[in-house]
C-alpha cells in the first residue's frame, strides 16, 4: 500500500520531517506483516490543517505528535484490508 506524505514547505513547518521519520521507524517494525510504501509528494491543497498523508483517495492530516497512533489506528489498519 502507498502512503504519500507532503514535504511541501507549508506541511515541512507543520513537522513532516517528523512526521515522516516516525512512520519510517513504524514501516520498518510492521514490514514482515504489511507491505507499506512511503513516498514524498508536494502539496495536496490543504496546507493549513497538518501535514498532508495521502491513502488511496483520501487525505489525512497529521500533527508531529499523532504520527504514531495515527499510524496504527488508519495505515497499519488500510494495510492489512488491503492484503
Amino acid at each position: 500500500m502507498k502512503v504519500l506524505i507532503c514535504i511541501g514547505s507549508s506541511c515541512h513547518v507543520r513537522g513532516s520531517r517528523d512526521v515522516i521519520e516516525t512512520l519510517t521507524r513504524l514501516v520498518k517494525e510492521y514490514e514482515k506483516k504489511v507491505d507499506i510504501e512511503l513516498s514524498g509528494s508536494f502539496c495536496m491543497g490543504a496546507c493549513s490543517k497538518g501535514v498532508s498523508i495521502k491513502i488511496k483517495d483520501r487525505i489525512y492530516h497529521v500533527k508531529p505528535e499523532d504520527a504514531e497512533d495515527f499510524f496504527h489506528e488508519v495505515i497499519l489498519k488500510e494495510a492489512e484490508t488491503c492484503g
